[in-house]
């Protein structure tokens, strides 16, 4: 997913996606099946951290990025607030399938939300579309970086990788928000391991709006180990995409979203909007055009209009 909001936008990569269009007869006997089969906040957080459909590093991977937020920002979150039928939904067909989780800041805390999921999406040429994604997005009351991490695996043997703090600042304007989070960690440091790989190399998302909202250490690559008989994307997940996200993580956690950062009155209504603006896009642009495709318009509707109206209160 090509992140605008930490949600899961596929208009800025190239994957033939299949088209949904079922009647929505059909749609609702899928609603009550799956609503009545998953009613429990704890199973449906359950079957989001099973991440069935990606390899055992990578499942892995996820899993231990999601406990570390529960284990270190949990007291300052609250439960999760989508209804059943958004954390969890598939296309009658079940070609296509998805969970989320949703999860905002107590109001004492500076976080805004974190947002995990997983889409698994059956391509028409065999083969299948693996997304995993998490965010962690701050309030305005602090001008620190968002968390954002995606995993978008098209084949066996390749994936692009979507990892950053993404600035909420013009880092030209604000130098010292530049120095501050970017320079004096030394963060490109974990973009500049990856590119010692043979197997890894820049990604260019066609999006200029996605370029647009990452900073100047994004990793944003592609990993493709071809036909090689010595390594695989597994154990590159494993032994380096995995270290540089869970460092990352935890420099973002320790760094951005425990300390208290406040700003300025007028700041804060800047940030806010920005902030608001680019969920938004994400909704309205990209998500309301894919969603449709994978879930037919029932699905796509109920899951976007609730994150719609939910960024917007």
């Amino acid at each position: 997913m090509a992140v605008i909001s930490g949600c899961f936008s596929y208009s800025a990569f190239h994957f033939p996606l299949p088209s949904c269009s079922t009647p929505s007869s059909r749609l609702s006997v899928s609603r009550i099946r799956l609503s009545a089969s998953m009613n429990s906040s704890d199973e449906l957080r359950a079957k989001l951290m099973e991440f069935p459909h990606v390899s055992a590093p990578h499942r892995d991977l996820m899993v231990e990025l999601l406990s570390s937020v529960e284990t270190r920002l949990g007291s300052s979150l609250q439960p999760c607030i989508l209804p059943p039928d958004v954390q969890r939904f598939e296309n009658p067909a079940g070609t296509a399938s998805a969970s989320l989780q949703l999860r905002p800041g107590l109001p004492s805390s500076q976080i805004d939300l974190i947002l995990g999921g997983w889409i698994h999406c059956k391509l028409p040429s065999g083969g299948a579309l693996n997304i995993t994604s998490l965010s962690g997005y701050l309030k305005a009351s602090t001008d620190a970086p968002h968390f954002l991490l995606d995993l978008i695996q098209g084949s066996p043997t390749s994936l692009v990788l979507i990892l950053d703090l993404s600035p909420r600042k013009d880092l030209i304007l604000h130098p010292n928000h530049l120095k501050t989070y970017y320079e004096d960690t030394q963060l490109d440091r974990h973009r500049q391991r990856l590119h010692t790989l043979p197997e890894v190399r820049p990604y260019f998302s066609p999006s200029l709006g996605v370029r647009a909202l990452l900073s100047p250490t994004a990793i944003i690559v592609t990993i493709d180990v071809g036909t090689s008989e010595t390594t695989n994307i597994e154990e590159i997940i494993r032994d380096h995409v995995g270290p540089v996200a869970k460092e990352l993580l935890q420099f973002w956690i320790e760094s951005c979203a425990c300390p208290e950062r406040h700003v300025e009155e007028s700041e804060m209504a800047y940030l806010a909007e920005r902030d608001r603006i680019i969920k938004n896009t994400a909704i309205e642009v990209d998500l309301g055009s894919s969603f449709p495709r994978l879930f037919g318009q029932d699905v796509a509707d109920r899951v976007l209009t609730f994150l719609k109206e939910y960024y917007n209160k």
